[in-house]
């Protein structure tokens, strides 16, 4: 009876206090990277005006219809990631790779046969692309003067201590869930913390709202480690005609989807005088899936035969997406040399909720110089300030998007890529410039991109080959609340890419 009548006082604090999805996994699912054939990624993707390529149709779906004959090509990459992280003046570095298939397609050309069709060609096309790769890890350790006791205090703060002890039928797993369904994640955050020792209430009445910590102000040795993996890919059904040929529109249908699973484990120390707690272990899994769909229009014109200009729209992309979490939380007293663990068996299931991330705008152009070479430029718009979490009536989501319009802003992206072929040889190479996607532009860097490729010919058989490099840092708050402690991430990502082209 109690737990109901807390309900009642705490049913507009609850909005403030329940897990919401913030700006980082906005932005993680709205940003893709320079994925594609080999060919495509040792250009840097400048193909929005070429065509003829099977990842080009990604950035302009008028290219398939460039092509002259029916083409199936597969991918296969390996991603090094390597991350040098800073935290209170401590570094530390880390690496993974990943082997995959990233890319698969076919194109497949329809010529007209009549000589009185403006039409002279349709083509369709249907190709898988990974967009992003969430394969990542990194640690941050150094020593400060901040704990992770403010976490779970400022959760706590204004939560009826009745809410956080168990009944006598009633164990803490069983009232851990209770809270997750009824009050929300901070009352469940609150418990963690109370059950664990690390927050005491400033009175043993029922009624307490307030808390204070029992760990004591001083230093503190404190680590974070991210490790997470999942990719966010696209398949497109393609459709792109040739008119008088001259100007090649296309369109994609796409479908989306995102599998991500990440784990943060944090351990902090301290030998402060006064604390009755010296050591916290604190766990977050969380396990995302989802599926989207988008729809691109382009085009490409040849103004001459050797000058092509392109343009293409990309809609916003509608996720909707499914999350799963489980959290655990460890103590241990050097004063009462006991050990706390806090462990509950449940795995919180949040209502799936909409992503729409934003639309681009892309303008190309590109000159062909005969068989022996050609050199294109894409140029792009995306203005990041407009995703949204969706219900928009959500309290939660309003505050959300008030944050992305807030700190977030439009970015332009430019990729310069060149082609030189000597007999049955092609060299390639390509620069990438993106603007960071924050305003203050610390948050994330402004990214760049090289590439540089090698590509053979046996007629109807290719065979290309890529190495990227792309670098940029990030600033990263370890928690969203009470220990915002900045790490400092240089990140730099390369690829081997091999790609295999059949003519069909």
């Amino acid at each position: 009876m109690k737990k109901i009548l807390a309900f009642a006082v705490l049913s507009l604090m609850t909005f403030s206090q329940m897990k919401a999805q913030d700006i980082t996994d906005a932005l993680r699912y709205s940003h893709t990277n320079l994925k594609g054939t080999a060919r495509f990624q040792a250009m840097s993707g400048a193909f929005g005006a070429l065509g003829g390529d099977i990842s080009a149709i990604t950035i302009n779906p008028a290219s398939s219809a460039v092509f002259l004959n029916s083409a199936v090509t597969l991918t296969l990459s390996d991603v090094s990631k390597e991350n040098t992280t800073g935290f209170n003046n401590t570094f530390s570095s880390s690496d993974n790779s990943d082997f995959n298939a990233s890319q698969a397609g076919f194109v497949l050309i329809f010529n007209s046969n009549s000589t009185n069709n403006d039409f002279t060609k349709f083509s369709f096309g249907v190709n898988f692309a990974e967009e992003n790769n969430f394969d990542d890890a990194f640690l941050a350790s150094g020593s400060s003067n901040g704990s992770i006791d403010q976490y779970f205090l400022d959760y706590a703060q204004g939560v009826p201590l009745d809410l956080l002890i168990p009944y006598d039928d009633e164990s803490v797993d069983d009232l851990y869930s209770y809270l997750g369904e009824n009050e929300g994640f901070g009352a469940q955050q609150a418990l963690l913390g109370y059950q664990a020792f690390v927050i005491n209430p400033e009175s043993d009445d029922l009624t307490n709202t307030a808390y204070n910590s029992s760990v004591a102000p001083g230093q503190f040795q404190n680590n974070y480690n991210y490790v997470s993996t999942g990719i966010n890919g696209k398949i497109s059904f393609n459709f792109a005609t040739e008119f008088q040929k001259k100007l090649y529109l296309g369109v994609n249908l796409n479908s989306h989807f995102i599998n991500y699973d990440r784990t943060t484990r944090y351990f902090e120390t301290n030998n402060n005088n006064g604390s009755e707690t010296n050591e916290i272990a604190f766990v977050n899994t969380l396990s995302t899936n989802g599926d989207g769909f988008s729809v691109q229009l382009g085009g490409i014109y040849k103004i001459t035969d050797n000058i092509r200009i392109g343009a293409t729209y990309d809609t916003p992309t509608w996720y909707d997406i499914r999350e799963e979490t489980t959290q655990s939380l460890n103590s241990y007293s050097d004063v009462f040399n006991e050990n706390t663990i806090v462990n509950p068996d449940v795995v919180n299931i949040y209502p799936e909720y909409t992503l729409k991330t934003p639309g681009k705008l892309t303008a190309s152009g590109a000159v062909v110089l005969g068989g022996q070479g050609l050199l294109s430029v894409d140029y792009s718009y995306k203005d990041y300030s407009n995703t949204e979490f969706r219900p928009e009536n959500d309290g939660d989501f309003i505050t959300q998007n008030n944050l992305i319009s807030d700190e977030l802003t439009a970015v332009s992206t430019i990729k310069i890529g060149g082609e030189y072929r000597i007999d049955n040889w092609s060299l390639r190479g390509g620069y990438r410039y993106e603007e960071s996607p924050y305003k203050d532009g610390v948050t994330m860097s402004d990214l760049d991109g090289y590439s540089a490729g090698i590509g053979y010919s046996f007629g109807a058989f290719k065979i290309d080959a890529a190495y990227t490099n792309t670098q940029f840092s990030e600033s990263r708050s370890l928690y969203q609340t009470g220990l915002t402690n900045k790490a400092s991430i240089d990140r730099e990502f390369s690829s081997l890419v091999f790609s295999l082209s059949f003519g069909l």
